[in-house]
């Protein structure tokens, strides 16, 4: 059963994929009615999850289930990484890429390489203040909460 993103619980639990580059007006278009039938059809064992999906930032393209419901199964969880892994291999885009780091930057979505990332440290270019977008996020509550988080909040303060 699809719900609309805006109204999920908090405690509603998430998945979120990052594309390798910035998602075009004209792809988000042709995604948007794929992931609400995607929700609307997901399921586990048989029994319709409450769940929603949505892209962020042209970037974030985030699945999410209220847990209360019904909680999403192995199978479940299996088809919806088939679902992405067709919707890379429909755009020609990467969202399993988890080498690149996104932060915002003056309000676009940067990335940056995790090679990179102790030298961006090092020139200051990114500090326990920028933002961040943690893609290790789990919840609904959270990502309205604290979404982009600074660095310095996240699995990241060791560079700090």
């Amino acid at each position: 059963m699809y719900i609309p993103f805006d109204e999920l619980p908090p405690h509603a639990r998430l998945w979120i994929y990052q594309a390798s580059r910035p998602l075009t007006e004209a792809e988000q278009t042709e995604i948007k009615p794929l992931l609400q039938r995607f929700a609307t059809e997901w399921s586990s064992h048989g029994k319709g999850l409450q769940a929603s999906a949505s892209l962020l930032h042209d970037r974030f393209l985030v699945l999410a289930n209220n847990e209360a419901e019904t909680s999403a199964s192995g199978c479940s969880i299996d088809a919806s990484v088939r679902f992405v892994r067709e919707l890379e291999e429909q755009l020609g885009i990467s969202f399993f890429d988890r080498s690149q780091l996104a932060f915002l930057n003056k309000g676009e979505v940067e990335t940056v390489a995790m090679g990179e990332l102790k030298n961006k440290v090092a020139t200051g270019d990114i500090n326990e203040n920028t933002l961040y977008f943690d893609t290790l996020v789990n919840n609904y509550g959270e990502l309205q909460q604290a979404w982009p988080k600074p660095a310095g909040s996240s699995w990241l303060s060791r560079y700090f």
